[in-house]
């Protein structure tokens, strides 16, 4: 891993070009087949532009000099077990040609610093099971299946479409 000089900051919704560097990012994800392999729709852009400042979120972007290079995007949480709140981890993007630099290393510790200062219970998030230089990135930050007891297996991530 490189060290280098990345500065992680929120997004700031009301700046059009940290607005469009966001967007670029979370449409460069979402066109890489881990991200589905299809890019977002001008529909989608506007409305994520619109409503994502009050959605409750966390946005950080990586920049590297004036240049985008990593994207977090995430969502607030509770622990009914804990009863204290947790942020969940909903995207991570790095562009290609800044991926094993540190980059998602640097967006994750920033996380943890809002999380520990909100204090949260943990940090979650899914990942593929494909993605395994994602996954060994996440175990290398610390995170691991989660199991409330490990003879029951580990969790899965479902969904269904409305």
């Amino acid at each position: 891993m490189h060290t280098m000089p990345w500065v992680i900051k929120p997004v700031d919704f009301k700046d059009e070009r940290q607005v469009g560097a966001f967007l670029q990012l979370l449409d460069m994800y979402a066109r890489d087949p881990m991200g589905g392999g299809e890019g977002l729709t001008e529909q989608v852009k506007a409305r994520l532009a619109a409503e994502l400042p009050n959605a409750g979120g966390i946005h950080l972007i990586a920049w590297l000099d004036d240049q985008a290079v990593g994207l977090l995007n995430a969502f607030m949480g509770y622990s009914t077990f804990k009863a204290r709140a947790l942020i969940n981890v909903h995207d991570i993007a790095v562009d290609p040609d800044y991926r094993g630099q540190g980059v998602g290393q640097a967006l994750l510790a920033e996380l943890e610093s809002i999380a520990r200062a909100r204090a949260c219970c943990k940090l979650t998030l899914e990942v593929l099971s494909g993605n395994t230089k994602a996954r060994k990135s996440y175990e290398r930050f610390g995170f691991e299946d989660y199991a409330l007891d490990p003879q029951m297996g580990v969790a899965c991530f479902m969904q269904k479409w409305l």
